[in-house]
């Protein structure tokens, strides 16, 4: 007997659970030496198969170049192997002597990973690695559309770890992917905690499930640039970090807000870098193409060149052009480009001030993206500070490509691909996740001394509340003879 689809993705997915959960309960008692050789190992597999797994990636989804998902499997192997190497993740990682306090690190247990399928094969490398960093075995869910590149570069992230020492089954990946599925995966009793990177409706579901879960939000980046910038380099790295991957990092630019007194200068520093800048005819046509009329980009031009979203639009563009530039007036369903677009396609709006220019980036923010990024370009810290004290987002990146300086490519921020939003888009996350937020911390705490009590006024007969009426009556006695007073002199 055959049995359905739908049931044999339920039953992979339980299987997949169950495995993790016999491989957790090993890997639970490894040593931090035991781990670390995991993780290099992974970092080794990651790096040696960084383009193949971009090819794939690319191949299946149709989405971002070969390059870039170059790049970003390299990032996540290498960079950030080497930022979380030194993190203490097993036994004893903390001792305040002052205050005679033991932090101890023990696994949260099996993670689900939702992966999405704009950056699946960087993101398995990235959750896998913290997740082993830590201790937990993981099992992913990939998107319909990224299914078999995500499958392999779980396969090559378990390949290594198991020929490390770690136990098999500690990295698992759905093959018969269903909602239904991810589902049961999310709510399975065995599994602890839901790393969710997806869309809104899905990151909503695993917030949903009953379980803790790190996701993140949408991001519709401003990139205001001020009139103290250097126009030439703000042009270059609003351009490299908007293209880079074809726009489908979360955190890419998704506007430009420019002071009126720069902005035709920005203007031409941008078409040398390959910006194209949309007619009013041509806007309309572009919105209809990359926006859906319910809400949302649409998913045809997700990750795709130029060149192809004008054909879409039957527009015709320079040959070569890097991304598509749209002036705007306003902020809102009547100018549907104002919302995220995870493509090569920018909003562009003038400004009189800062002060100005501040109102509309937060414009652009409640559209979508509160909680998330901004950038700015901009040599004038005192405005900097303005907007790092008023504006709702957890990254403000300064004088760099939003893109990588979002995942910590190009700024100090850590290495990541899952970008925390707060409580501001209901994330339970502000910062980028690393293997310290897939731990739980146990506490040892000494005796410090009995603290010092001040003197108690005893209390009569009465208490405290007749102690508080008398003074009561006594000022409503001293209150009757002024006024009586004040009566008999008039």
């Amino acid at each position: 007997m055959e049995l359905d689809r739908d049931l044999c993705s339920l039953q992979e997915a339980r299987n997949l659970v169950r495995a993790a959960r016999k491989a957790q309960e090993a890997l639970m008692n490894f040593t931090q030496e035991q781990v670390d050789k995991i993780i290099d190992m992974m970092r080794e597999a990651g790096e040696a198969n960084a383009a193949r797994l971009a090819m794939m990636a690319v191949s299946e989804t149709g989405m971002g170049n070969y390059n870039d998902k170059c790049f970003k499997n390299y990032f996540a192997s290498r960079t950030l192997y080497d930022y979380i190497k030194p993190m203490k993740t097993v036994g004893i990682i903390r001792e305040d002597h002052d205050q005679k306090l033991w932090e101890i690190a023990e696994p949260v247990g099996v993670i689900a990973g939702i992966i999405p399928t704009t950056n699946p094969t960087s993101t398995v490398i990235y959750k896998a690695m913290i997740a082993l960093k830590a201790r937990n075995a993981i099992v992913f869910s990939p998107h319909p559309s990224a299914v078999r590149c995500t499958n392999e570069a779980a396969k090559i992230m378990h390949q290594a770890a198991v020929a490390a020492g770690a136990p098999e089954g500690v990295i698992g990946c759905i093959m018969n992917v269903s909602v239904g599925a991810t589902n049961e995966l999310m709510k399975h009793p065995s599994v602890a905690m839901i790393l969710a990177t997806g869309g809104s409706a899905l990151v909503k579901a695993a917030y949903s499930s009953g379980k803790p879960a790190l996701g993140v939000g949408p991001g519709n980046v401003p990139a205001f640039v001020e009139r103290s910038a250097d126009l030439a380099k703000a042009a270059e790295y609003i351009i490299m970090g908007k293209t880079f991957d074809n726009g489908t990092i979360c955190a890419s630019e998704q506007a430009i807000v420019a002071e009126e007194c720069i902005a035709d200068d920005l203007i031409s520093h941008l078409q040398r870098q390959g910006a194209h800048f949309l007619d009013p005819e041509e806007v309309v046509k572009v919105s209809k193409v990359v926006m859906l009329a319910n809400g949302g980009v649409n998913p045809k031009v997700v990750g795709k060149e130029p060149k192809f979203i004008a054909q879409l639009a039957g527009i015709n563009i320079p040959d070569p052009t890097k991304c598509l530039i749209a002036p705007l007036s306003g902020v809102g369903p009547q100018w549907p480009l104002s919302y995220e677009k995870l493509t090569t396609v920018l909003g562009f709006y003038r400004v009189a001030d800062w002060h100005e220019g501040c109102d509309r980036c937060f414009q652009l923010l409640e559209a979508g993206g509160v909680g998330h990024s901004l950038s700015m370009h901009c040599n004038n810290e005192e405005i900097i500070r303005e907007f790092a004290l008023k504006k709702p987002v957890n990254r403000l990146l300064v004088n760099t490509p939003a893109a990588m300086g979002g995942v910590g490519a190009t700024t100090g921020l850590a290495p990541s691909f899952t970008l925390g939003c707060g409580t501001w888009a209901g994330s339970s996350v502000s910062e980028n996740v690393t293997p310290l937020h897939l731990l739980n911390i146990k506490r040892v705490a000494w005796h410090l001394g009995i603290p010092d009590r001040k003197p108690v006024e005893p209390m009569t007969s009465g208490g405290s509340n007749e102690r508080a009426q008398t003074q009561v009556d006594a000022q409503l006695v001293q209150e009757i003879i002024k006024q009586v007073m004040q009566h008999l002199n008039k």
